[in-house]
């Protein structure tokens, strides 16, 4: 394994051309799967790692729980980790910084912090000062600054597109190296973002979206799974266990990764 400084050099450099492409992982087997599938990076997704830990999504687990297992997969996995930090585990810009710290101190290579509050979104300078913070605390660190406008449906429709591009001004000057936009993915309104986007621009992606090469057309650098692949993994659980119950057969487990292969991921 390459050293922490190195891996996260390397982080930053695999947006530059991009697109780099991230199946978001939730545990250490889920990362692992990740990288022996091919992948350059390993994103954690917020929400699988909440669910795994018995919590629900937006900022219900401790800090302390998600920066553990931030460590336990950088420790598995010999390729950069960027970890989903939701909002940053605190309410003050102080709480963002010791967040960043303690994840830069596991290890990662990036954190992806989001501006969403509530149904709508922080205020602009508030976040702002939020990112300066986290670049304070760990410079060094690939910082992707979430922007839910899109996601929230925050505004008018119509200024919405001016509306994220006058945050990620904002936000890119308090120190974000990138900026991530999920719940848009029309090539027309991505590609006026990557236009008017002084950084790498990072787009979520799922059933129905563009290819990844379509993306790379539109100049986005960076394209995410988010919780998707955890929601798929958990719809077999479901399936599996309702036709067990219900059928007293087994055929959704077809198909899973053999014992064997999944077992020799794991380090001896």
């Amino acid at each position: 394994m390459t050293s922490a400084a190195d891996r996260t050099k390397l982080f930053h450099a695999l947006h530059k051309p991009g697109p780099l492409a991230l199946p978001n992982a939730w545990d250490v087997a889920s990362a692992l799967v990740v990288e022996a599938a091919g992948a350059t990076a390993v994103a954690t997704t917020s929400a699988g790692v909440a669910w795994s830990l018995g919590a629900a999504d937006g900022d219900h687990i401790a800090r302390d729980r998600a920066v553990d297992l931030v460590a336990r997969i950088v420790a598995a996995v010999g390729i950069p980790v960027s970890a989903d930090i939701e909002t940053g585990f605190g309410g003050t810009a102080g709480d963002v910084a010791e967040t960043v710290r303690a994840v830069a101190e596991a290890g990662a290579s990036g954190v992806n912090v989001e501006d969403g509050l509530g149904a709508g979104q922080r205020d602009v300078a508030e976040q702002a000062e939020r990112y300066a913070a986290a670049h304070e605390a760990a410079p060094e660190l690939y910082i992707n600054a979430r922007i839910d406008t899109f996601l929230r449906g925050v505004g008018d429709p119509a200024t919405r597109l001016e509306r994220t591009l006058e945050r990620a001004a904002k936000y890119l000057e308090a120190g974000a190296s990138g900026i991530f936009v999920p719940g848009v993915t029309d090539l027309e309104t991505v590609g006026e973002l990557a236009k008017g986007i002084a950084a790498p621009l990072n787009v979520l992606v799922g059933p129905g979206a563009p290819a990844v090469g379509e993306f790379a057309k539109a100049g986005v650098a960076r394209v995410s799974l988010g919780s998707a692949v955890a929601e798929a993994a958990y719809a077999v659980a479901r399936r599996a266990a309702e036709e067990m119950l219900t059928k007293g057969t087994y055929g959704s487990v077809e198909n899973g990764i053999a014992y064997g292969d999944l077992n020799a991921l794991f380090k001896s």
